[in-house]
């Protein structure tokens, strides 16, 4: 993949084959994102709209672009910019699935990410270790030593 990264202010990653990576979040098709969480994607079934807008908000986005200019994927990462991240949301639509864009994505946010020098970058899969094994991913070395607090006490 050739790419080509600007400054955070509507960061652009070029991709050979015309799909186009941009961080600038005025460029998300917000009704598109959440029409994909909250309908299709299994983590995220029911999301709110304002919930949807409210998280990219508070993230990092990263949003993929068809030839044609239209949205065709998205995800976000939430961090401080200087030790820790998550990467979530993380969603490819349908009709361009089976394209590598998923490694694609994953790969632009694990390299713009990278000049932060961030001590860990966490995610959490059902099913799609393959593809961030791809990119870097490995399992949680010492998971007894993660804890989560849920809504659902």
């Amino acid at each position: 993949m050739t790419s080509t990264t600007r400054g955070e202010d509507g960061n652009r990653i070029l991709d050979t084959d015309r799909y186009e990576i941009d961080t600038d979040p005025g460029r998300l098709d917000i009704g598109l994102v959440h029409h994909w969480l909250s309908t299709d994607a299994f983590w995220a079934l029911g999301r709110s709209r304002d919930t949807v807008e409210r998280s990219v908000r508070g993230s990092l986005n990263f949003g993929v672009y068809g030839p044609d200019g239209a949205q065709v994927a998205y995800a976000r990462v939430v961090t401080d910019r200087a030790t820790f991240a998550w990467l979530c949301d993380v969603y490819v639509d349908p009709a361009h699935r089976g394209r590598g864009l998923g490694v694609r994505l994953a790969t632009a946010v694990r390299d713009h990410l990278a000049p932060y020098g961030l001590k860990r970058t966490l995610l959490a899969t059902l099913d799609a270790h393959e593809l961030y094994a791809k990119v870097g991913f490995v399992p949680v070395p010492d998971p007894e030593r993660l804890m989560i607090l849920s809504a659902e006490r």
